[in-house]
């Protein structure tokens, strides 16, 4: 087995950057940035804190975030996931003012969500994409980056996933981001055989699972075949609750058949240490959304420690 010095490590990493055309400058510019090393932190000093999706505001227009800043402060959570499928979200100006509109509403980013993985034989693209992304999240101030994937079959399928995540794993490590691999259903990442085929490419600490409960129950899978798999890599969860088994058509919690409660108890007893995301999307009833969101940290605010 072939040893590498840290001098040979650094060397190949700093190559991929440049290749990326992120170059050394840039390089530079995330480690001074850096944030804490673990895979798991908060932005806090607590192990487990909940965090809630601006989807769950906004829906999945391009509403420049204008419906959350106006509902996420009138609610208990303080830490914000940031749907950032538009244009305008990452460009330069728009990042500095997410994050000036936090600042001013006493909230924290903790993620980045982009749009999916996926190419048809060309897969600079998303690599380009995924980086700037990362980058978008280091400016912000979180270390987390999520994305699903394309339709079943679709943009490459689940190959140009393991693709595109094998090219990303250095960086990520470089740049002390975790890649959040999200499962929706019907999809490219949607099954367990899906997680076991990236994984087998690319090992990596920064490379990991946001586990949607609620998807996972639309694909038919046993959320708890998924905790004892993959305890070791999911990194962030996603709960909200779907209407049945095979359909994922989110309700309000209680209403559906997602174990969400099941899931997190088994999770923090294999040690998970993360956020707890609430993302009840499309909003179900603008009429009474906030109690509906306030009510669904009351119900998992027990967890938080």
């Amino acid at each position: 087995m072939k040893h590498l010095n840290l001098q040979d490590s650094t060397h190949d990493r700093r190559n991929f950057l440049k290749k990326a055309g992120l170059g050394v400058a840039g390089l530079a510019s995330f480690q001074a940035e850096s944030l804490a090393n673990s895979r798991h932190s908060t932005s806090q000093s607590k192990k487990v804190e909940l965090a809630i999706a601006t989807i769950t505001c906004d829906g999945f227009g391009d509403e420049n975030f204008v419906k959350a800043f106006e509902i996420i402060p009138q609610l208990p959570f303080k830490n914000v996931e940031f749907n950032c499928w538009y244009g305008r979200n990452l460009t330069p100006s728009g990042i500095s003012s997410i994050k000036e509109r936090c600042d001013q509403n006493g909230l924290r980013p903790i993620c980045v969500q982009g749009s999916s993985f996926g190419a048809e034989g060309n897969i600079v693209k998303d690599v380009a994409h995924k980086l700037w992304l990362m980058e978008a999240a280091k400016k912000l101030g979180c270390r987390r980056v999520k994305c699903t994937g394309s339709g079943r079959g679709k943009a490459g399928g689940t190959e140009a996933v393991v693709e595109i995540v094998r090219e990303l794993a250095p960086a990520a490590e470089e740049m002390d981001v975790l890649l959040l691999l999200e499962n929706h259903a019907n999809n490219n990442i949607e099954f367990i055989e899906d997680y076991e085929r990236i994984f087998e490419e690319t090992d990596s600490s920064h490379v990991g699972i946001c586990m949607d409960n609620a998807h996972f129950n639309g694909s038919n899978v046993e959320l708890m075949e998924v905790v004892d798999t993959f305890h070791e890599k999911i990194l962030h969860i996603d709960i909200k609750d779907t209407e049945r088994m095979g359909i994922h058509k989110v309700v309000n919690f209680g209403e559906g058949v997602t174990d969400n409660d099941g899931v997190i108890q088994k999770m923090l007893d294999y040690g998970y240490e993360g956020y707890l995301l609430v993302e009840m999307a499309p909003p179900l009833n603008q009429d009474t959304l906030v109690a509906d969101l306030t009510r669904a940290y009351r119900l998992f605010e027990k967890y938080q420690k």
